[in-house]
C-alpha cells in the first residue's frame, strides 16, 4: 500500500469514526430527552392531571411510581434487543428503538387528562411509559457498541463518552425546553392546562433527525467479523446467564449507584421538591429547571473529562474517584438543595454533577471490555438495564416517601450513601482491561478474568488493577 493509500484509508476511517460520534450522540440525545421529558413531567404536573382523586400526596407517589415502572419493562427491552442486537446487527436495533420511543412520547403529548377520560387516562399514560422502558433498555447498547467497537483500543472511553454524553444533553434539552414552556411560552397555569404537552409533541420533529443520521452509519465492525465467521448464538440471553450471570449483576451494582444519583434530578424528586409551594422551599418551577439545566450542562462536561481520565489512569480508578467524590458531597449537596436559595440550589446540583460525571464516562468502554463479543450487546444491555432498576427506577419514590415521613432531606442522603457503597464494592471486584482485543477472535480471553474471581487467559494482555 502507497503511502498516498494509507493516508486516504486512514482519512476515510477517521470519518467514519466522526459519523458514528455524530450518530450515537443526536440519537442518545434525543431518545433521552424522550425519558426525561417524562420525569420532568411527573414532578411538575401529572398528579394533577392523571391522578387528582388520589389527592396531592398520593397523586405524586403516583405519578413518581410511573416513572419508576418503565424501569421494570427496561430489562425485557435490552432483552429483546440483545438477542437481535447479537444475532441481527448493532444498527437495526438502534433505529428501531428511537422510533418506538419518539413513537411513545409523542402519543403522551395528545393523551386525554383524567377530567375528560377518566380511569382510561392513567391507564394509557402507563402504557406509553411502558414503551417508552422498552425502548430505553434496548437503545443504551446499542449506541455504546457502535461507538466502542469502531473505534481504537487506545482512545476507548472517550470514543464511548459519545452514547454517554447523550443521557445529560437530553436531560439539558429537557429541562430546558421545559423551563421555556413554564417561563415564556405557557406560564402559570397555562402550562398545567396544555403547555407541558408541547415538549412531548416536539419528539415528532426530533424523531426524524435521529432517524435520518442513524441510518447513515456503517455496522459495527466486531457484528461484521460476528457474521463472516458464523459464530452468533442462537440465544444470546441463556449463554449470557449460564456463563456469566455474576458478571451482569457487579456491572449492574456499578451502574445503580450512578443512576439512583442521577434520578433525584431526572426523575424529577428535586424539581418537585424546590417548586412545592406548600413545601419547605417553595421556588418558581422557571430558575430551578434553569438550575438543572446548567447542572445537566456540567454534567455532560465532566462526563467527557471522565473518559479522557479513564483512557489515561484505568476505568476503575476513575469511577472510584466519582464515587468517592459523591459520598463527600451527598450530604452538602441536599442541604444546598434545601436552603431555599436558587444561588444555592444551582451551587449544589452542578457540585453533584461533578461525581455523575466521573462515574458515568468510563462506563461505555469498561462495560464493552469485560464482556465477550458472541453476547457483549445482551451483557451490556442488560448489565445497563438492571443496574437502572436496582438503582434509579423507583429512587423519586423512595426519595418522595422518605422526606414525607422524615419531613427532610437527611434520610434520602442516607439511602443514596447505602447506593453508593454498593457501587464501590462492586467496582473493586471488576477487573480493568483496557485495550483488549475485542474481536471475535480473541473470545478465549474475553472469556476469563473479567472480575478478581478468575484470572485472566492472557496476564500479560489483562491489566490486574
Amino acid at each position: 500500500m502507497t503511502a498516498t493509500t494509507s493516508s486516504r484509508t486512514d482519512a476515510a476511517t477517521a470519518a467514519g469514526r466522526r459519523r458514528i460520534a455524530v450518530a450515537t450522540l443526536v440519537g442518545t440525545t434525543i431518545e433521552w430527552y424522550d425519558f426525561f421529558i417524562y420525569g420532568t413531567a411527573a414532578g411538575l404536573v401529572f398528579a394533577q392531571a392523571f391522578f387528582a382523586p388520589a389527592g396531592e400526596r398520593i397523586g405524586l407517589l403516583l405519578a413518581f411510581a410511573t416513572v419508576g415502572v418503565s424501569f421494570l419493562f427496561r430489562p425485557l427491552g435490552a432483552f429483546l434487543a440483545g438477542h437481535f442486537g447479537d444475532r441481527i446487527g448493532r444498527r437495526a436495533v438502534l433505529v428501531l428503538t428511537l422510533v418506538l420511543m419518539g413513537g411513545a412520547t409523542t402519543l403522551i403529548g395528545v393523551l386525554p387528562t383524567y377530567d375528560s377520560a377518566g380511569v382510561l387516562a392513567p391507564v394509557l399514560l402507563l402504557l406509553l411509559r411502558i414503551l417508552q422502558g422498552l425502548a430505553a433498555g434496548g437503545e443504551w447498547g446499542g449506541a455504546v457498541l457502535m461507538s466502542v467497537e469502531h473505534a481504537d483500543r487506545r482512545h476507548r472511553a472517550r470514543a464511548g463518552s459519545f452514547p454517554q454524553l447523550g443521557v445529560p444533553l437530553g436531560m439539558l434539552l429537557a429541562s430546558g425546553v421545559t423551563a421555556l414552556m413554564t417561563g415564556v411560552v405557557s406560564p402559570g397555569d397555562a402550562f398545567v392546562a396544555w403547555g407541558w404537552r408541547v415538549p412531548f409533541l416536539l419528539s415528532f420533529l426530533l424523531i426524524g433527525i435521529g432517524f435520518l443520521v442513524r441510518r447513515t452509519v456503517d455496522e459495527s465492525p466486531v457484528f461484521q467479523e460476528m457474521r463472516a465467521r458464523s459464530v452468533r448464538p442462537r440465544v444470546p440471553v441463556v449463554e449470557l446467564f449460564r456463563r456469566h450471570w455474576l458478571l451482569v449483576l457487579l456491572a449492574a451494582l456499578v451502574f445503580a449507584g450512578n443512576n439512583a444519583a442521577g434520578y433525584m434530578t431526572t426523575g424529577g424528586f428535586i424539581t418537585n421538591y424546590t417548586t412545592d409551594p406548600d413545601g419547605p422551599v417553595g421556588l418558581d418551577r422557571t430558575p430551578v429547571l434553569l438550575a438543572i439545566t446548567a447542572a445537566a450542562a456540567s454534567w455532560g462536561v465532566f462526563t467527557y473529562v471522565s473518559a479522557l481520565m479513564a483512557d489515561r489512569i484505568g476505568r476503575k480508578r476513575t469511577y472510584l474517584t466519582g464515587y468517592a467524590l459523591l459520598l463527600v458531597t451527598v450530604f452538602p449537596v441536599f442541604a444546598l438543595v434545601a436552603s431555599g436559595s436558587v444561588w444555592m440550589l444551582f451551587a449544589g446540583l452542578v457540585l453533584f454533577s461533578v461525581g455523575l460525571g466521573l462515574t458515568y464516562g468510563p462506563q461505555a468502554a469498561w462495560y464493552s471490555e469485560i464482556f465477550p463479543a458472541s453476547v457483549r450487546f445482551s451483557g451490556v444491555a442488560i448489565s445497563y438495564a438492571l443496574g437502572a432498576i436496582i438503582g434509579g427506577a423507583f429512587a423519586p419514590t423512595i426519595a418522595q416517601a422518605l422526606v414525607q415521613e422524615h419531613g427532610t432531606l437527611t434520610a434520602v442522603g442516607v439511602y443514596l450513601t447505602a447506593t453508593f457503597v454498593l457501587a464501590v464494592v462492586a467496582t473493586c471486584l471488576l477487573r480493568d482491561r483496557p485495550g483488549i482485543d475485542l474481536g471475535v477472535g480473541n473470545q478465549a480471553e474475553q472469556e476469563a478474568g473479567a472480575t478478581v474471581f478468575a484470572a485472566p487467559r492472557d496476564r500479560s494482555r489483562a491489566e490486574l488493577v
